[in-house]
């Protein structure tokens, strides 16, 4: 009776431990972890759902803009295709936008006469403006006529000197050009453009609504080996004697 007790504990110890070599997993890597992670909850854990949520309706509108574009286009690309009557407005409207500048001087100038105040996509920063109007951008004499060149006047002057707008109007371009190096180009109400060249600091920037005399730089004779100062006036793709134009202002 003891042999026969002492055998079934034998062999129940022998069944537990069979048991227990098949019951053993081992343990899982990283990876696995991970996989389990992205299948117990449906997303990558390093993903937030704050995160999702934002990039949706960015994804939406990217998608609607892309339409309205899409839209737009279509409808232009149809009208030029049609030699109607009443599609002749439409057509000219479309070509002015895409082979003109749009005209934010002359708009500004429509809503100052309107609201009283300027439309300023960028605020002046409580910039200088003289009350007197010089003749000049820059106190100086011209040592290169517009005879010269055909496009524009250059003023020497020997001191370092502010630099004043000819004209109220909104600062198109506030950078480095190829030729004339810090370069400011304001469009004005009357759809004309004044340049300014060869600055060596700009205080303005792009899009900004200037006032008439506002200071928009200066010009060091010293800095970037330009002893002059470039200063052009364009209208209707066509340079116009700076001289002359002043002149002119000066007599209305």
């Amino acid at each position: 009776m003891m042999k026969k007790d002492i055998a079934q504990v034998r062999k129940d110890i022998a069944r537990r431990k069979q048991k227990k070599r098949t019951n053993h997993v081992d343990p899982p890597s990283s990876s696995a972890k991970f996989l389990v992670e992205e299948e117990k909850h449906g997303y990558f854990p390093t993903t937030s759902k704050a995160s999702e949520l934002e990039y949706q309706p960015a994804i939406s509108k990217i998608v609607f803009k892309t339409m309205v574009a899409g839209i737009i286009f279509l409808a232009c690309t149809i009208s030029y295709q049609l030699d109607q009557p009443w599609l002749q407005k439409p057509k000219h409207l479309v070509t002015v936008a895409f082979t003109e500048e749009f005209p934010f001087a002359t708009v500004n100038q429509w809503y100052q006469s309107k609201f009283g105040s300027p439309l300023a996509f960028v605020s002046n920063n409580g910039t200088s403006v003289t009350e007197k109007q010089s003749v000049l951008p820059v106190n100086g004499t011209i040592s290169e006529s517009f005879q010269t060149n055909g496009q524009g006047i250059l003023i020497a002057t020997d001191d370092t000197s502010k630099v004043f707008a000819m004209d109220e109007g909104t600062v198109l371009f506030a950078g480095n050009d190829r030729t004339t190096n810090k370069t400011v180009i304001i469009q004005h109400p009357d759809k004309s453009k004044s340049i300014y060249g060869n600055l060596s600091d700009i205080t303005v920037n792009q899009y900004q609504f200037i006032k008439a005399n506002q200071e928009i730089g200066s010009f060091a004779p010293s800095e970037n080996d330009a002893t002059q100062l470039y200063f052009a006036i364009e209208k209707n793709n066509q340079y116009l004697d700076p001289v002359q134009v002043i002149k002119v202002d000066e007599t209305s």
